[in-house]
């Protein structure tokens, strides 16, 4: 049975106890609102408490650097640009040290989906939706950000008015290191580039990159390796799908296995695939879903990896259009873009199961949550 967030704070130990614990710094992304907002968040209690706008900036994700004292603010503009802040650890305070354009030349379209951290060569990798390009940043050791290692362009297009074109949502370099792959919701495609291990460059090869193409209209938007590094989950935004992927280092193969809809049975809206995510032992598998406001766990079978439907549970708001596990594994963090509302999950990670805590701030669109590094 799940593990409110008042019963946690019950057996948490007293304060005269315990020592103090200092609370952790939360970044949010409002979707078009030109911010972000900081939060503080103790993670022994449970409790949010708002910083309120601590950067004036195009903001349509936030990435922190997982040891470093540094934020990653992806925009809209032309261009592609990450602004890359220092955060001060004692005041959520930011200072705003570069910005980079992420196609080399600050031409081409900004909307950025996703940033990504690839910790072991220090890389930024970027998904440009509006450009359909797919770029890698150098991360050098400060923190601060080089020019574009290597930019690919994907192709292709789908049948959906919003699929004219290739529009990557999201990039995750697959185990092995020998690979990066490119969620694109435009061309119904996970494309299979090459990646460098040493240097963080992308690559197609003389034959071009490598693709498992979904089914048309599908609108491929984010991919989870399952930590045996033989499977993978992807979510698809037009059809709410959460597709379970068998997965070949070699060859840089995927083949589909299982295919469930995220949204209930009965739901006749439209269908918007957001999130994803997979517990760090692989036994559970998060998805956020705008069209019917929910948060969906699913159960990973030992061995096949095939899921099974464990909770269906409101998100506590409106469109759901991200949501972050906290590093810890007990607390999930839920942007409800259109309710303006970020509001906390508790997970029993025995049982996998998510609870409302009621905790709930008001913030202008939020789009995207990281957890920045203590």
């Amino acid at each position: 049975m799940a593990v409110s967030a008042t019963a946690a704070a019950v057996a948490a130990p007293s304060a005269e106890a315990a020592p103090q614990v200092r609370p952790d710094l939360l970044y949010v992304g409002s979707w078009n609102n030109g911010q972000v907002y900081g939060v503080r968040f103790d993670p022994v209690e449970g409790l949010l408490t708002s910083i309120g706008p601590v950067a004036q900036v195009s903001s349509g994700w936030v990435t922190a650097h997982p040891d470093r004292p540094v934020l990653y603010v992806g925009s809209q503009l032309d261009g592609g640009i990450v602004t890359v802040f220092a955060v001060d650890r004692s005041t959520g305070a930011l200072t705003q040290t570069g910005q980079v354009s992420t196609d080399g030349g600050g031409t081409a379209g900004g909307g950025l989906s996703h940033l990504g951290v690839d910790r072991p060569s220090d890389t930024l990798l970027v998904a440009n939706f509006e450009a359909g390009q797919a770029t890698s940043l150098p991360i050098h050791r400060d923190g601060s950000l080089g020019a574009p290692v290597s930019v690919v362009t994907d192709t292709g297009s789908g049948p959906s008015p919003r699929q004219l074109g290739p529009h990557p949502h999201h990039v995750v370099v697959a185990p092995g290191r020998r690979h990066a792959l490119v969620a694109d919701f435009g061309a119904d495609r996970v494309f299979v580039y090459r990646f460098d291990g040493t240097t963080g460059a992308l690559s197609a090869g003389e034959d071009g990159p490598g693709a498992y193409a979904t089914d048309a209209g599908a609108g491929p938007r984010r991919l989870v390796f399952h930590p045996d590094g033989r499977k993978a989950y992807l979510l698809t935004e037009l059809t709410a799908e959460l597709q379970l992927l068998d997965w070949d280092g070699r060859s840089g193969e995927l083949t589909l296995r299982q295919s469930l809809a995220v949204d209930s049975p009965d739901f006749t809206g439209t269908k918007s695939g957001a999130e994803l995510a997979i517990s760090r032992d692989g036994r559970f598998v998060y998805a956020s879903s705008r069209g019917e406001n929910t948060l969906v766990v699913h159960e990973v079978e030992r061995g096949t990896g095939q899921l099974s439907l464990l909770q269906r549970i409101p998100s506590g708001g409106l469109k759901p259009w991200s949501f972050t596990v906290h590093p810890g594994g007990r607390w999930m963090f839920v942007a409800n873009e259109a309710s303006s509302t970020l509001d906390l999950f508790a997970i029993d990670s025995r049982s996998g199961l998510l609870t409302a805590t009621g905790n709930s701030l008001p913030l202008p669109n939020p789009d995207s949550v990281t957890v920045c590094a203590r």
